[in-house]
């Protein structure tokens, strides 16, 4: 980010096509960095999925810090431990229509926002290591810290976009990959230094972790554009809001976000209810995130190749596959015998594996996306639409939250013999599965049109 003077000072012309504000894909001046490769490029990247530790490990680990409060010596409603959560995780997605939109416009923020982000976040993890009520907690952990790493996120991810175009799906890819590592060691260490340091020093570690880790890490974040030569703000092209095209994979993005939060939310309650050990549920949570790695790789470079509807379509049919078949009908009587538990295993590992392959590498797909909408509509700016695409996702997500409690609480009680659809998670289940196939609908509907025609 301090590289903003060294771009602004290239040659006139480049900053003329700067203040045309055509998207990063169409300028092409001798003098700026090359984009898809070279030792820039890759570092930012590289610092780009480092930087997702700090972003969201704390909500992919919030399991791990509820379970532990329910038990802690803190005044005020314990039963309002679990919004903790819900508003970290909903602040960070909720946030990115609206910082997405004003960086795009006021570029020249961009390089204050990530270290404003980087302040507010060790500030919030800080004020919540001296809280003593649930009410602190909220404000400090859910709302303040969620404000600062959603600012660290926007203008990390806006330059990366515009460090990698013809390879932007593996630059996406491999920056939620970044992420679900985080989901997959946080949960153990956060453990671990709960139960020996306890929850004030756990947290002061944290803020000390995101400053050491973010801090070096902003001087290979940065631009490969030219900043315009003035504070003028940038004029947005919104054609694409007219665009058929965007709304139907918006909506597919939003009924893909209502139920893909849910299997990392209950998988581990469930793993114990039906008799296993918590232990093996907390593995099947990393197995979930671990696999997520290769899914958002894996389907970002497809996207990089093939139609984005059917990038979709098969994220979608084989989540839904993995959600009906294998979690659906697994037996729930996993304790009454040696051999039945060996097959609870399989079948909840198996779902672990196929559902956070592609329902994990879901978000991979806004690559192929951006690319679908700005062939139609070229002037447009895909930092923005990212920043609405995962705004639909914070709908997803902050939706499926009341709904889930619903859906479980109206099935209370069910019989504890049968498969998965028998207890009271099958309401939960069903709408997982169903949601994760109506995802897919742009791309079925495409296929059967072929098929007709």
């Amino acid at each position: 980010m301090n590289a903003d003077n060294e771009l602004h000072e290239l040659s006139p012309a480049v900053n003329e096509r700067a203040e045309g504000w055509q998207s990063p894909q169409e300028i092409e001046v001798p003098g700026l960095p090359p984009a898809d490769h070279g030792r820039d490029a890759w570092m930012a990247l590289v610092a780009c999925v480092i930087v997702q530790l700090p972003i969201w490990g704390f909500s992919l680990a919030w399991g791990i810090f509820q379970e532990y409060l329910a038990d802690a010596d803190i005044r005020g409603d314990k039963g309002s431990i679990a919004v903790i959560g819900t508003t970290s995780s909903g602040i960070l997605y909720m946030l990115s229509p609206i910082t997405f939109a004003l960086l795009t416009k006021y570029p020249r923020m961009r390089g204050y926002c990530g270290w404003a982000g980087v302040f507010i976040s060790v500030i919030g993890y800080t004020a919540a290591s001296f809280a003593t009520e649930v009410w602190q907690l909220v404000a400090s952990l859910g709302v303040l810290s969620a404000l600062g790493n959603g600012l660290l996120f926007t203008p990390t991810t806006l330059y990366l976009n515009e460090w990698f175009i013809q390879r932007k799906g593996l630059s996406l890819g491999t920056m939620w990959a970044g992420k679900s590592v985080s989901g997959v060691i946080l949960p153990f260490i956060a453990q671990a230094t709960l139960n020996r340091f306890g929850m004030s020093n756990t947290l002061r570690a944290w803020a000390v972790l995101t400053a050491v880790i973010t801090i070096p890490l902003l001087r290979f974040i940065r631009p490969r554009l030219p900043l315009p030569p003035s504070h003028t703000p940038r004029r947005l092209d919104m054609g694409f809001l007219r665009l058929s095209s965007f709304w139907i994979l918006e909506l597919s993005n939003i009924i893909q976000g209502l139920g893909y939060f849910l299997p990392s939310a209950y998988l581990s309650s469930f793993a114990t209810n039906i008799g296993l050990s918590s232990t093996l549920g907390t593995f099947l949570l990393s197995l979930f995130n671990g696999t997520s790695i290769f899914g958002g790789i894996v389907i970002g470079v497809l996207c990089d190749r093939f139609d984005v509807s059917n990038m979709i379509l098969l994220s979608s049919v084989m989540s839904a596959t993995s959600v009906l078949l294998f979690w659906g009908l697994c037996p729930n009587d996993g304790g009454a015998s040696h051999h039945q538990e060996v097959v609870v295993i399989a079948l909840l590992s198996l779902f672990s594996l196929t559902y956070g392959f592609f329902a994990g590498g879901f978000s991979s797909t806004w690559s192929g996306m951006l690319r679908e909408l700005q062939r139609q509509s070229p002037a447009m700016d895909t930092g923005l639409i990212f920043g609405l695409l995962a705004g639909g996702r914070g709908i997803g997500n902050i939706i499926s939250g009341p709904v889930s409690g619903l859906l479980i609480q109206g099935k209370a009680g069910s019989s504890l013999s049968g498969d998965g659809y028998s207890t009271e998670y099958g309401p939960l289940i069903l709408f997982t599965g169903i949601t994760a196939a109506l995802a897919g609908y742009n791309g079925a509907w495409k296929m059967m049109k072929r098929l007709v025609c």
